[in-house]
């Protein structure tokens, strides 16, 4: 098993993208690089979609990660705020399959669980949990960089786990364990009914 995996997670968003890379060795993230991209409510929606994807793309070349994470469209109310993460989420895709680069679309329950134990987790927890498993000073902010960071960090341990075999071997934490029995059940054929 390689020695270390290199994630870089995208919270997307049109006015404020989160981006972040750790390495994950032996079950313990380190924070790479992260960033907020950002483009104007008030640009034309092309430029908003250009100047974000060169963003992410200038991360994907300067970072040159293993595997790529972004947070999965989810269905919410306010239908401009889905478009607009849906619209990233296009160009976050496009750049990986264009670099034959693995991606992986997880849900916020799915991050929250990997990183808090607690798929309903709050913004401040998650933020707490990626200061705690960075070694950092503070939470990174705003929420966009500590959410990309989280889905970065569960990419990685996710990857490593599948490679692993398991992540109920030794060391690795209690919401490690809870994720991987998570994704065993969904997996299982009872699960699909």
């Amino acid at each position: 098993m390689p020695a270390s995996v290199r994630v870089l997670g995208v919270d997307p968003g049109l006015t404020r993208c989160g981006v972040g890379v750790v390495d994950v060795a032996h079950r313990v993230p380190t924070l790479v690089h992260v960033e907020v991209l950002r483009s104007g409510a008030d640009e034309p929606i092309e430029q908003r979609l250009l100047r974000i994807g060169r963003g992410v793309e200038a991360a994907i070349e300067l970072h040159r990660p293993e595997r790529i994470a972004l947070e999965r469209v989810f269905a919410q109310d306010n239908v401009r705020s889905v478009m607009g993460v849906a619209q990233i989420s296009g160009i976050v895709l496009r750049a990986a399959a264009e670099r034959a680069i693995p991606i992986a679309l997880l849900t916020p329950t799915e991050v929250k669980s990997a990183v808090t134990g607690y798929g309903a987790a709050d913004k401040r927890q998650v933020g707490e949990m990626v200061r705690r498993l960075l070694r950092l000073d503070a939470a990174p902010k705003p929420a966009d960089a500590a959410d990309a960071l989280a889905i970065a960090i569960a990419e990685g341990w996710r990857a490593r786990t599948a490679v692993a075999g398991s992540a109920a071997e030794a060391g690795a934490t209690p919401a490690q364990r809870a994720w991987a029995a998570a994704e065993a059940a969904a997996r299982s054929p009872r699960a699909r009914r």
